[in-house]
């Protein structure tokens, strides 16, 4: 009887042959997917902000925005999209020698750009149509305010944190061969890296000036500061740390 999912070495093979389909991706798909996943892993960072506004506990405030976020990558596993931080697993074909490293910082930099578009896109949307009001607006100014102030060490590192357990959750998903399964599995570590406070970058790209344009105290250069800390932080966590390991163990010939 066939198993109801893939078993980890024919999870390696699919993210290098997903590498290879998304290396080969035109401009214009990769930056239509790109704004997609903007938008999608901002609408997960709006419910976490919505559902945690009033609850006064901390623990439970951030379990409520933990449980709500894993939405985003919900929609961009099961619907499809391209999302810089889970396209990170490219570099297994890179190590795989499949694709090259100019074909994959090629749709990084695609992608990357069009997640931000995505992100400001929707600020956009929920700005002026004044979504975030009263307690949700300070709590949206609060957020962005905190991830301002992290220095660049706790950022980085919190980025590797965060972008360790996201490609673990495509990768998990990868397994999954139903929707229910690929739900779960990109729930529970999603909602794992919330809760511990870690930086996704695409996130920040929504987080940050969304708190902006309701007036919280930062500035575009603590944007810029943050994205660049945490983005390296995701890309040594989901291009090298996992990528390397399970290629060494499930490909690369001994």
């Amino acid at each position: 009887m066939d198993k109801s999912f893939l078993a980890p070495i024919q999870i390696a093979n699919a993210t290098v042959e997903s590498g290879i389909k998304k290396s080969k991706l035109s401009t214009k798909k990769s930056l239509l997917l790109g704004i997609l996943a903007g938008l999608f892993i901002g609408l997960g960072a709006l419910g976490n902000i919505l559902i945690s506004q009033t609850i006064k506990d901390p623990g439970l405030a951030k379990f409520a925005g933990a449980s709500i976020f894993p939405i985003g990558l919900m929609l961009v596993v099961v619907c499809g999209a391209e999302l810089f931080t889970g396209n990170n697993l490219m570099s297994m074909a890179v190590m795989d020698k499949k694709i090259t490293i100019k074909e994959m910082i090629r749709n990084w930099v695609l992608v990357y750009i069009a997640n931000f578009i995505g992100a400001i896109i929707l600020v956009a949307f929920i700005y002026f149509s004044d979504t975030l009001v009263k307690d949700a607006a300070i709590k949206s100014m609060n957020i962005a305010q905190s991830k301002a102030i992290l220095g660049f060490t706790s950022a980085f590192l919190k980025g590797v944190m965060c972008n360790i357990i996201v490609v673990l959750a495509v990768w998990f998903a990868t397994a999954g061969k139903d929707i229910v399964s690929k739900i779960f599995a990109c729930w529970f570590p999603i909602m794992l890296f919330v809760l511990c406070g870690f930086e996704h970058s695409i996130a920040n790209m929504f987080f940050i000036p969304m708190g902006m344009a309701l007036g919280a105290d930062v500035s575009i250069l603590q944007l810029i500061f943050n994205l660049i800390a945490v983005t390296l932080g995701n890309i040594v966590g989901g291009a090298i740390i996992v990528p390397y390991i399970y290629y060494n163990c499930y490909l690369k010939e001994d």
